[in-house]
């Protein structure tokens, strides 16, 4: 059964720097393994800080493969795409924009063509079948929802690919897997604002189903480390 390892950040501020300093770390610890070290990183807003600051961190980015866990299909312009954002946070200054950037490609005729052509460099990036990141950052949205695996739509039962099609809010997406998120050394849910305070306690609840909440297909071997702010983990035993 996945353990989940809880601490609720003291402020805005504190949590963004939480994030960062624990991404860094997993960075370091792959770099003292291994010649080369990959993470996925998640969209939206509430990671923007923390990924400013880690731009910041003085590591040898030249060696880290930056990914995302998923992303909207839309023009890497647009200002929806988690591409996008990443550029103006981690990869905007040295030393952060000497990483290696995969981002999705969806310059692709289709979100099918997007997806294949995203596993395709998922698999040349990351070794092992199904591929292993370092560490993955997650979101959690209000629904229950990781990466783009939302309740009632066919993503979270995805197994037998590295790569599928989410469909939320309007937008078709491109999102890694629950078994490639559940192979990954390290897991973070980064959970911000009281309207997620029922997803994390579903998150958290051993008698929640996947179906309803599909974070919680994210299974890996280690224990899973959730960073909150305190609105988001009001109401917790």
């Amino acid at each position: 059964m996945t353990r989940y390892r809880l601490t609720v950040a003291s402020s805005p501020q504190d949590l963004a720097r939480q994030v960062s300093e624990q991404i860094a770390a997993a960075i370091d610890l792959a770099l003292a393994q291994r010649d080369r070290a990959q993470i996925a990183l998640a969209g939206g807003e509430t990671p923007k800080a923390a990924y400013t600051l880690l731009g910041q961190e003085r590591l040898p980015w030249n060696r880290v493969d930056v990914l995302l866990g998923d992303e909207r299909w839309v023009d890497a312009a647009d200002p929806a795409s988690n591409a996008r954002m990443l550029q103006h946070t981690l990869l905007a200054q040295d030393p952060g924009r000497q990483a290696c950037f995969h981002p999705v490609p969806t310059d692709r005729p289709s979100p099918v063509e997007s997806a294949e052509a995203y596993a395709a460099i998922v698999a040349r990036v990351c070794a092992g079948n199904p591929p292993r990141f370092d560490l993955v950052l997650l979101g959690l949205g209000d629904d229950g929802h990781t990466a783009s695996l939302f309740p009632g739509t066919a993503a979270p039962g995805v197994t037998d690919r590295f790569v599928t099609i989410g469909e939320g809010k309007g937008l078709p997406r491109i999102t890694l897997t629950a078994p490639v998120l559940s192979a990954a050394r390290q897991v973070i849910f980064l959970v911000s604002g009281a309207g997620k305070q029922q997803a994390l306690q579903r998150l958290l609840d051993p008698q929640e189903s996947s179906e309803r909440t599909p974070a919680r297909l994210v299974q890996p071997a280690q224990d899973v480390v959730i960073l909150a702010d305190a609105a988001a983990a009001d109401g917790l035993a």
